[in-house]
């Protein structure tokens, strides 16, 4: 099944002089059940193509189609119940609050979107297990290793059963151990049902994604299946 559709996507940045044309005719797909790995230069686009699929910026020309919503088309309410409910953002940093336990970060997203309390410590319960934290529940980010913060960082994303899953340069900060564990989570998430979607300067991620994607200035390169 197609979760993520884009076509014939166009995004300029800046203004005047500055202005940049960004993506330049995207096309892709993305179905339950892949991990799809965006590689690319700094530049080339990467950031800008998540961040439109999320529906966190507007496109200027083309569609971008998640589980059936025109992003482009929807209103406001459905864009945010996409991002609290269908869509899940992994950022290059966890972005966790120190003062917070783990299972409190993934809380602390679920509660914002209305989930009671307690079906919130559920959620975020199964989402750690589900990254393989379920027995550092209760541990501060600074009792947590690099790789496993992110992991946290992960299981946020995750929380309230969201089906896709998009990763900006998520192994930056990583060692190549910890890059391994992290691209090798991503295959097994999508081969549970989920769709990832992820961008990385890192040559691993070849070895996991199912297909992987080069964009260049803008454009994106013929798809290859990889990692088996």
């Amino acid at each position: 099944m197609t979760t993520v559709t884009v076509e014939n996507v166009h995004k300029y940045l800046g203004v005047g002089a500055q202005r940049t044309h960004v993506l330049r005719g995207i096309d892709l797909q993305a179905s339950a059940g892949e991990f799809v790995g965006l590689a690319g230069k700094s530049g080339s686009g990467k950031t800008t193509l998540l961040r439109a699929i999320a529906g966190l910026i507007p496109v200027d020309k083309g569609r971008i189609d998640v589980l059936g919503i025109d992003v482009g088309q929807a209103s406001e309410a459905q864009v945010l119940d996409l991002r609290r409910n269908v869509v899940g953002f992994v950022h290059q940093d966890d972005l966790l609050i120190q003062e917070l336990t783990a299972a409190e970060n993934v809380m602390l997203v679920l509660s914002a979107a209305g989930v009671s309390q307690r079906d919130a410590e559920a959620m975020a319960t199964d989402s750690l297990a589900r990254v393989g934290l379920g027995e550092l529940l209760d541990r501060y980010p600074a009792e947590l290793s690099r790789g496993q913060c992110q992991r946290v960082g992960i299981a946020r994303a995750l929380s309230g059963e969201r089906r896709v899953l998009l990763a900006d340069e998520p192994s930056a900060a990583l060692d190549t151990e910890n890059s391994h564990s992290m691209f090798g989570l991503f295959r097994d998430l999508a081969e549970a049902g989920s769709t990832v979607i992820a961008t990385s300067h890192d040559p691993i991620m070849n070895e996991y994604c199912h297909t992987g994607y080069a964009l260049v200035d803008g454009r994106i390169e013929a798809g290859e299946v990889r990692g088996g």
